[in-house]
């Protein structure tokens, strides 16, 4: 099964509460900020890369690559970064990752695209737990999930959960998705 053009997704639009503030995307790992990691990993997969980021978009935007703020004010979560996203997509599917993430599989869309079962949202779960913002999704899902945003609730698994999103099982490599919520997370990744 052919995979069609998909755009690659960096959400970095997040308060980092867990990091003191300080902008998760932009944290030095080995030397790289790690939404650079990230993009190293999507940028094979996919034919677009766009960055969701709410802070420091001049330091994104030197990635060479369209930064965009989220649309709806207030810090509405991860949701918010994806609906903005899937509004300037230039693709009709998006491939989604946070950015604190830097192992994402090097096949991810190509497993999402494949077990998406024909619903417009697939997402990575590694037998442990979900990973919702690691995910393929359809832009059919904009009006959808503005309504669901303007109506107040944020929570996005619930979000899927109505849209019949598809979790795909990534067991077999449960540490691509080891992700980096804290500073010393940083400090002492390959330690």
């Amino acid at each position: 099964m052919s995979i069609p053009s998909i755009t690659g997704a960096i959400l970095a639009g997040g308060q980092a509460t867990r990091m003191g503030g300080t902008d998760k995307g932009l944290v030095a790992v080995d030397g790289t900020p790690l939404y650079l990691h990230v993009l190293a990993r999507l940028k094979p997969q996919v034919e677009n890369i766009i960055i969701s980021a709410n802070r420091n978009t001049e330091e994104y935007k030197k990635s060479g690559y369209p930064v965009f703020q989220d649309s709806i004010d207030g810090f509405k979560g991860p949701l918010a970064g994806i609906l903005t996203i899937l509004e300037n997509s230039p693709t009709e599917w998006v491939l989604f990752s946070p950015c604190d993430t830097p192992l994402i599989p090097n096949n991810l869309a190509e497993r999402l695209w494949n077990n998406r079962n024909n619903q417009p949202i697939a997402y990575a779960d590694d037998g442990e737990r979900a990973h919702p913002t690691l995910s393929l999704m359809n832009t059919c899902l904009i009006t959808p999930l503005r309504n669901y945003l303007q109506g107040g609730d944020r929570k996005l698994m619930i979000f899927l959960s109505q849209q019949q999103a598809t979790a795909v099982d990534f067991s077999d490599i449960p540490l691509a998705f080891k992700n980096i919520n804290t500073l010393d997370e940083c400090h002492n990744w390959n330690k």
